[in-house]
């Protein structure tokens, strides 16, 4: 007898193994032909124990799935969903979006889980990085729209004041002057990260880290506490040195403005944590290895008026504050193509910056 030249179920389905989503291919009766490594991963099981096991039974309902399959079987739906509960041995039951639809292969159904949390995680990215592209777009516009305009009041200005002798009325002329350049000033520090090219080269991040730690310390010599837990087998990666320095800086300084109070007590308290996260997903791409950077604070917390919208240009929580740190930061860090996240409560305020490595 001949063998089989039929490709076997490893072979045709290799390229599930890419997916960031958990993915089985299942008989009619919910038997496993093929499990994905996102599924092995979740599940802590290694995918010759799944493989020829019963898909149903890996949930707290096996009878959800067992009736999608025979639907699906029988044509009644094209694909069918529902929500339910996977089991994982020694961990608790973990919340997915099902979703069944059969393959070119008649008895043959490919199984698609989403975590639920992964799912409001990954909505959150893609309105991050919606929200990041159109921050981008208006900074660039609003600038070019005002700074044409501002070079002709401020020469008006400057001719308007050597036509006039009274000492009084240049003072108006001054003042002029001196808005208009601050308003200069403002349009070219949102420029900025759009007209500086972006520099390559070897990137230790611990190095960026004691960067923005010494500057830190300099301006704030007292009363702050500045905690280093670094992960030392962090590789180097491709980047922009002084742009990730800027980055980390104005995150920094952020919290260290706002861990004004506690500074005068003398307890405030700063931490840069640096760890490597494994299998991650951010930016509708799964990565095998990220950096993955915390810059912690024991202040206040983000106000909740301005939670939401932290990122957007011009918006700040402090008097006098520019509200452009944490948006040059995120374009920066975009400019990685990597993420920014941010989870704060009273007392504790976690910016999360994620960087693939190689």
């Amino acid at each position: 007898m001949k063998p089989s030249t039929a490709a076997k179920p490893a072979q045709r389905f290799q390229s599930l193994d890419l997916l960031a989503t958990l993915v089985a291919v299942v008989t009619r009766e919910g038997a496993v032909l093929f499990a994905n490594a996102a599924l092995e991963d979740a599940l802590g099981i290694s995918r010759k124990s799944i493989e020829g096991s019963s898909l149903p039974q890996h949930f707290t309902e096996p009878q959800l799935l067992q009736n999608a399959l025979a639907g699906a079987s029988s044509n009644e739906f094209a694909a069918l969903r529902y929500d339910a509960a996977l089991m994982r041995p020694g961990s608790e039951h973990w919340p997915v979006h099902v979703v069944v639809a059969q393959t070119e292969r008649a008895g043959e159904f490919v199984v698609e889980l989403l975590p639920l949390e992964a799912q409001a995680r990954q909505d959150r990215e893609e309105r991050l990085i919606d929200q990041a592209q159109a921050n981008k777009e208006l900074i660039r516009n609003l600038a070019h729209e005002i700074k044409n305009p501002l070079g002709g009041i401020r020469g008006a200005a400057q001719l308007l004041e050597m036509e006039i002798e009274s000492p009084g009325l240049k003072e108006y002329t001054q003042v002029i002057i001196h808005e208009a350049d601050r308003l200069q000033t403002l349009v070219d520090r949102l420029l900025a990260p759009h007209r500086r090219p972006h520099v390559v080269g070897d990137v230790n991040i611990h190095e960026v880290c004691e960067r923005v730690r010494s500057l830190i310390l300099a301006e704030f010599p007292r009363g702050l506490r500045v905690v280093r837990e670094y992960d030392i087998s962090i590789p180097e990666f491709r980047g922009d040195r002084e742009q990730l320095i800027q980055a980390v800086l104005n995150i920094a300084h952020n919290a260290c403005e706002a861990l004004t109070d506690r500074i005068g007590a003398g307890d405030a308290q700063l931490v840069f944590r640096t760890r490597v996260a494994r299998q991650v997903t951010f930016g509708k791409q799964r990565y095998r290895l990220a950096l993955e950077l915390h810059v912690i604070d024991n202040g206040p917390g983000v106000p909740d008026s301005i939670r939401d919208r932290i990122f957007f240009p011009l918006v700040s929580g402090r008097e006098g504050g520019s509200g452009l740190g944490l948006t040059l930061a995120q374009t920066f860090v975009q400019q990685h193509h990597g993420l920014i996240e941010c989870d704060s409560v009273p007392g504790r305020t976690d910016f999360k910056i994620l960087i693939p490595l190689p």
